[in-house]
């Protein structure tokens, strides 16, 4: 089975948002980063020397590959990054091989076997 992670940078306000929509979308599990920060195109605007930006987190999902691109667009659509700039972004890379997803792999293996010849 193989596998892609897709990695998603959003404000915190929008992370269960996120989680739910992925798990509905068929994502088996997340694990979430909080307090990560970031910089866009914009410089941020300070006020007396103190950055005024939101709190950002870091959802990882480790999924497999044929589920990938519909969480992605899921994610996309409940964190809102295509309506406004600067609410986030999230991409997805191949991952060479995994450990500790057997329980994963069991509970989603009767779907894609058969799909798979």
């Amino acid at each position: 089975m193989r596998f892609k992670l897709i990695i998603v940078l959003a404000d915190d306000t929008k992370t269960i948002a996120i989680t739910e929509a992925a798990r509905e979308a068929g994502a088996t599990g997340c694990t979430v980063i909080n307090h990560a920060r970031g910089e866009g195109v914009e410089e941020k605007k300070t006020f007396l020397g103190l950055t005024l930006e939101t709190q950002r987190d870091m959802v990882l999902l480790l999924v497999e590959e044929h589920r990938a691109r519909t969480i992605l667009e899921t994610v996309c659509v409940a964190g809102e990054f295509d309506v406004s700039p600067g609410t986030g972004i999230a991409f997805q890379i191949s991952v060479e091989d995994a450990v500790g997803v057997a329980h994963q792999i069991e509970k989603i293996k009767p779907e894609f076997e058969e799909i798979e010849p």
